[in-house]
């Protein structure tokens, strides 16, 4: 089934919490992945899915960090996972294949936001690096498990996409590295990232989604400084939230429940979804809601899964030699 780009009256809206997303699902027997699932938002999906009856798997840079921030709740597992690192991705993944377990809900995530010029692995510029190519690659990496569990995965993505389209001619910013347009230009990947895999995997009963959780004051703006915050009206001089639009953890962590979870989305995939419905297209005028349209462009969903092969050296739906 072809999703589009249109609002399905889910009956939730930007102030759900992902525990209400979850009333009345029973995820007992499945098992999710839930990348960088021990801070922020991350840690409110983990803690919605295993309140919910699910097995969580945690992929953590700091698994020290991550096994006491995940502690008291129960059907947690950690493991170590650098997505910076593409051997720390394959190790893990093949760690975790080698369980024979199947995956049933895949959560992309961790991420950075606005962090100062950095070069991770061979001079890839790191949000891009982290936010979407290592997640590329650790899916691909995992496709055994997700394609046997006809599982849905989520890309969490951002109203930040709006800052930037693929940059075809330096992806990795060699030049006039902006730290915002390099922020876009990930959460761009991170939609077309979803598109594509759902294109790829529908066949296989697995369906992609990606999500915008909302405005939110997490360890994500570690890299802002208060003034910068407090210039953008986040902040108060106190560290106070004072956009009335901002969500609670809690809030914000809903929709990717919702896309990773819901039976309304049931033999759907590949759109982009806000406030616990799918999103619809923005308009000129918009600013900063809705979804751009060139974050869901088949074609440029396609050519950046060839990019993102290349880079990573990995594709589970390559052809194998000699075909």
């Amino acid at each position: 089934m072809t999703t589009t780009q249109q609002k399905i009256g889910s009956g939730f809206g930007a102030r759900t919490t992902a525990e209400e997303v979850l009333r009345g699902i029973d995820l007992s027997g499945k098992l999710a992945l839930v990348t960088g699932g021990y801070s922020g938002l991350g840690l409110e999906t983990t803690r919605a899915l295993a309140g919910a009856g699910a097995r969580v798997v945690v992929p953590a840079r700091r698994p020290d960090v991550a096994r006491k921030a995940l502690a008291g709740i129960g059907g947690v597992e950690v493991d170590e996972l650098d997505l910076a690192d593409l051997e720390s991705v394959r190790g893990f993944a093949e760690r975790f294949l080698a369980t024979g377990r199947d995956l049933d809900l895949v959560i992309n995530n961790a991420g950075i936001m606005a962090c100062p010029e950095t070069r991770v692995g061979p001079g890839w510029e790191a949000q891009f690096a982290v936010n979407h190519l290592g997640h590329f690659a650790l899916v691909n990496r995992l496709w055994p498990a997700i394609a046997r569990g006809g599982a849905r995965v989520v890309a969490v993505s951002s109203t930040g996409h709006h800052h930037s389209a693929i940059r075809w001619d330096d992806v990795h910013f060699e030049e006039n590295y902006d730290k915002w347009l390099a922020y876009g230009q990930a959460k761009t990947a991170n939609i077309l990232f979803a598109v594509q895999l759902d294109a790829l995997g529908r066949e296989a009963g697995v369906r992609a989604f990606s999500v915008h959780p909302g405005g939110i004051k997490t360890p994500l703006v570690r890299h802002l400084t208060t003034e910068e915050m407090v210039d953008a009206g986040w902040i108060d001089e106190a560290g106070n939230v004072v956009n009335p639009d901002f969500k609670s953890p809690q809030e914000g962590a809903s929709t990717q429940v919702w896309a990773a979870t819901s039976p309304q989305l049931a033999g759907g995939g590949g759109v982009y979804c806000e406030d616990c419905e799918i999103a619809e297209f923005a308009t000129d005028e918009d600013q900063w809601v809705r979804v751009r349209k060139y974050a869901t462009d088949p074609g440029e969903a396609a050519r950046l899964w060839t990019l993102s092969a290349e880079l990573t050296g990995v594709d589970a739906f390559a052809e194998p030699a000699g075909q």
